[in-house]
């Protein structure tokens, strides 16, 4: 008796189990498929940030195989080949993206922006002006104002140099190079004053000092300027001040400058002690 109860209540239930299958089935499909979904969004952002660059490419080849029309796949591989520095091979990837019917203007700006770093110059050119003039980013902009000193448009530089230091919370990269800009020009003091104001916006931007010191170098201000700066970065700054001293005729300021910057530098400062000796010898 107990066996035939057990055996009912058996039947019964896989009765009941049968009856929902079907539902609970596709219930169940949807929520691996949402986890591998998450799962997969989260290994991209992993692989777009923090690792190796190399790596995520390999991850986004391997993914773009199963899923050959997806564009968010297509912009990874894009982004990673930029990240890696394989800018010839980020331009055809780039390119690939501003083809898929979900593209936006954003990625033509990506596809500009490779291929000023691959050294084509006129098609980046050609890519902004495919760009309706309504899209407008700092990113956009800042292309914008590289194109045009590449081409010797100083106002249209100038022009578009302003317009990004207003479209973005931290301009400090785009004023040393408006400041670089005005350094090639000629234009020292203003050069001088753009990097200040990169380095204001971001102590950190050491280049930004460096071309400080270049401007002052040619206007023969041969002291360091007042910024934040660390023993190491000083000993350096003074090794530049002294060069650009050298190349204005300016040769015993030059060593004086490089025997500072030796004395200063908390290690051996081999380039210094190099200038310094071919110039005693000399």
């Amino acid at each position: 008796m107990r066996h035939t109860v057990l055996g009912s209540i058996c039947g019964l239930s896989l009765a009941v189990l049968a009856a929902c299958s079907d539902s609970d089935q596709e219930s169940v499909e949807r929520a691996i498929q949402d986890v591998n979904a998450l799962d997969e969004s989260n290994l991209s952002d992993v692989m777009l940030t923090v690792a190796d660059p190399n790596e995520g490419i390999a991850y986004f080849q391997r993914t773009l195989n199963d899923n050959p029309d997806r564009i968010d796949i297509q912009r990874g591989l894009a982004v990673s080949y930029v990240r890696a520095k394989r800018f010839t091979e980020a331009v055809p990837a780039w390119t690939r993206v501003t083809k898929h019917k979900e593209s936006t203007a954003n990625d033509r700006v990506d596809l500009a922006d490779a291929q000023i770093r691959a050294g084509q110059w006129d098609a980046a050119e050609k890519t902004l002006d495919s760009i309706p003039p309504t899209h407008e980013t700092f990113k956009r902009y800042r292309l914008e104002a590289m194109i045009a000193d590449s081409n010797q448009e100083w106002n249209r530089a100038d022009s578009f140099y302003e317009i990004a230091v207003g479209l973005t919370t931290r301009p400090g990269g785009v004023m040393n190079n408006w400041g670089y800009s005005k350094l090639t020009r000629g234009d020292y003091a203003e050069a001088e004053r753009l990097f200040g104001e990169a380095i204001r916006q971001d102590s950190t931007l050491f280049t930004a000092k460096n071309n400080m010191v270049l401007a002052r170098g040619a206007q023969r201000k041969y002291t360091l300027p007042v910024v934040p700066m660390v023993q190491t970065e000083r000993a350096q700054l003074l090794h530049t001040l002294a060069l650009s001293a050298i190349k204005q005729g300016d040769t015993e300021t030059g060593k004086v400058l490089l025997r500072e910057a030796i004395e200063t530098h908390p290690q051996h400062f081999e380039a210094a002690v190099r200038a310094l000796d071919a110039l005693e010898r000399a």
